[in-house]
């Protein structure tokens, strides 16, 4: 109790810390209770257009989808292609539509489509790099950084697709903002997600949120864990931190009690208004480092259940609700393989429950997760969220043995509902490997 007790000041202290952090981001209305899809036009479908991925928005908008973010849709660059298409994130024109996709009416259409289905859609923005034929390379060569003998220079070595744009240049960032306010003038857009983010300056970030507020309340999402890109720029970070802390788990190299340890972390890392995406695969992980059945084995489910109740937004990358098992190749068209599967079933009941219970929104509209001492805090986790009346409870066994589980918290007083099978519910006496445990007062 003594171990419970510090951790509790610890979580005390350092919410305190975090508040006391810059935040002036004011986050859209419709983000409060939002989860995520990511969208891979290409892989979708044999089709692989705009036009095919239309045809699933009714599905996405069932399943209690709030915002659909789409992979990169402008040109890809022709010199230094990698494989037959290339890849996304080669962008040969920041204006312009993609034609494996579709044209830009298609792309009209389904911008359209997806606002009248009630949702959301950002789009995927790359403003480190472009191709290596983007106009700008010859109109305006000095956009770019050059090395010492005045070649242009790949952001990365092995990016050897793409070079680097120089935010030193004034005009650079001009040019950039002005392209982010096309889309959202031209498209009706409601934000981006931004690709490595935190290679590009934060104040240039700063100043787009700012100039795209000004012609409608838009969402970003940075890929990147940086701190201080939130500060005035983005709603959303990655929760890269949880995949590698869960993959360790799932391998037995790491236990509860060190999720414990970086969820104190993350509370004095982030202001309390930041939102954090959660999510046990990407078209990243995916593509290199396998799928979550690869990294995180029997414990899939249970770290799925885990993304989507823990403190943050949840991320669904397409296919995960068809438990696709393939890891989708790059660059190159990979169609995923559709099927039924529990988790498309599992996926709506977490993201419709998260939509009514107020406990689950996210940031400050949500409840902050509050630990729950156990009989075995090394393999148990547990927490609650309350908020507006709302209550969520959620038990976790992360290991792969049968766990006893008791504890003296005076929150599990009441009755409780499972909001998986609406039936009447209570704590476990015993959680069986991976298993887990889902309580909620009252019907949501």
């Amino acid at each position: 109790m003594k171990k419970f007790l510090c951790f509790l000041l610890c979580v005390l202290v350092s919410h305190t810390s975090s508040a006391q952090t810059v935040s002036t981001v004011v986050h859209p209305d419709w983000s409060k209770n939002a989860t995520i899809y990511e969208a891979n036009i290409r892989q979708y479908s044999p089709e692989g257009t705009f036009k095919k991925f239309e045809e699933y928005l009714p599905e996405l908008q069932r399943m209690g989808v709030g915002v659909i973010w789409i992979m990169p849709i402008n040109p890809i660059g022709q010199v230094n292609r990698k494989g037959k298409l290339g890849s996304y994130y080669s962008v040969a024109d920041y204006l312009k539509v993609n034609p494996e996709f579709g044209t830009p009416e298609d792309f009209h259409h389904l911008v359209n489509a997806i606002h009248a289905q009630g949702m959301k859609v950002i789009i995927d923005w790359v403003a480190n790099h472009t191709a290596w034929d983007h106009p700008w390379v010859k109109s305006h060569p000095d956009y770019y950084v050059h090395d010492a003998k005045g070649n242009f220079v790949p952001p990365v070595p092995d990016w050897s697709d793409v070079i680097k744009l120089d935010y030193h240049n004034p005009q650079v960032r001009a040019e950039m903002i002005e392209a982010l306010k096309f889309w959202v003038t031209e498209y009706d857009l409601d934000g981006f997600r931004c690709d490595v983010a935190a290679m590009v300056p934060t104040d240039f970030w700063n100043e787009a949120r700012k100039q795209l507020d000004q012609i409608k309340p838009v969402f970003m999402l940075a890929e990147a864990f940086e701190p201080d890109l939130q500060e005035h720029a983005f709603d959303m970070t990655y929760g890269w931190q949880f995949k590698d802390i869960w993959g360790a788990i799932a391998k037995g190299n790491k236990n509860a009690s060190d999720l414990v340890a970086y969820l104190q972390n993350e509370e004095t890392a982030y202001n309390p208004n930041s939102y954090r995406m959660l999510h046990t695969s990407n078209h990243d992980l995916n593509s290199w480092e396998g799928t979550e059945y690869d990294r995180l084995g029997d414990g899939v489910e249970t770290f799925l259940v885990l993304s989507t109740t823990l403190k943050g937004m949840p991320l669904l990358y397409e296919g995960q609700e068809a438990g696709n098992t393939k890891a989708l190749d790059f660059f190159d068209h990979d169609p995923i393989v559709w099927k039924d599967h529990p988790f498309r079933t599992l996926y709506s009941s977490l993201f419709h429950l998260k939509q009514t219970n107020h406990a689950l929104w996210n940031g400050l509209s949500g409840g902050q997760p509050q630990l729950i001492h156990t009989s075995d805090d090394r393999h148990l986790f547990a927490f609650s969220r309350s908020k507006d009346g709302d209550q969520f409870i959620g038990i976790f066994n992360l290991s792969n043995k049968s766990r006893q589980f008791s504890s003296t918290d005076p929150v599990f007083t009441g009755k409780f509902i499972d909001p998986l099978s609406g039936k009447t519910a209570s704590a476990p006496q015993e959680l069986k490997a991976w298993e887990y445990r889902l309580l909620v007062k009252g019907a949501q």
